[in-house]
């Protein structure tokens, strides 16, 4: 099971125990920020991409978009998101608990400035009903990440 991958993966940070699994799905934005009681827009949503032929998932703040000519001039290609049924084969995890966490090696992950506005954020932990509190600091630092970009609108 996914969730484990990420309690897993946590476990070398010694925060597995901060993982909340919920009773109620957290499977969209949405939803989990009605389970947990919090602004959507502080919802961090990993969403998978192909580009050249590799997966990534950038971050995105609950609220934000992505941008396609902001995609485009970042990564010089137009913004192919992965079909919904190949998503747990490329990155690790199923459509609704999708997370930068015990992903697959080779997956590249960027943080989008959305995020930045907020102190902490409620990122997916591998399940459709599983969420982590984490600061804008740890999330950086347990992702992985490459970078941050500037690839989202409807957010400011």
């Amino acid at each position: 099971m996914a969730i484990e991958k990420v309690r897993e993966y946590f476990s070398q940070f010694g925060i597995e125990n901060k993982i909340w699994e919920l009773d109620v799905s957290s499977a969209t934005v949405e939803l989990a920020a009605n389970a947990i009681g919090c602004d959507p827009a502080r919802i961090a949503k990993s969403i998978s991409f192909l580009v050249d032929g590799k997966p990534i998932l950038i971050v995105t703040a609950g609220d934000a978009k992505i941008d396609n000519s902001k995609f485009k001039q970042k990564f010089n290609t137009k913004a192919k998101m992965i079909p919904p049924d190949d998503v747990e084969s490329y990155i690790g995890h199923a459509v609704g608990g999708v997370c930068p966490f015990g992903i697959n090696k080779g997956v590249e992950v960027y943080l989008d400035i959305s995020l930045k506005r907020f102190e902490t954020v409620f990122p997916a932990c591998g399940s459709s009903n599983s969420v982590i509190e984490l600061t804008i600091e740890e999330l950086e630092r347990y992702s992985g990440s490459s970078c941050w970009v500037d690839v989202c609108k409807n957010w400011q």
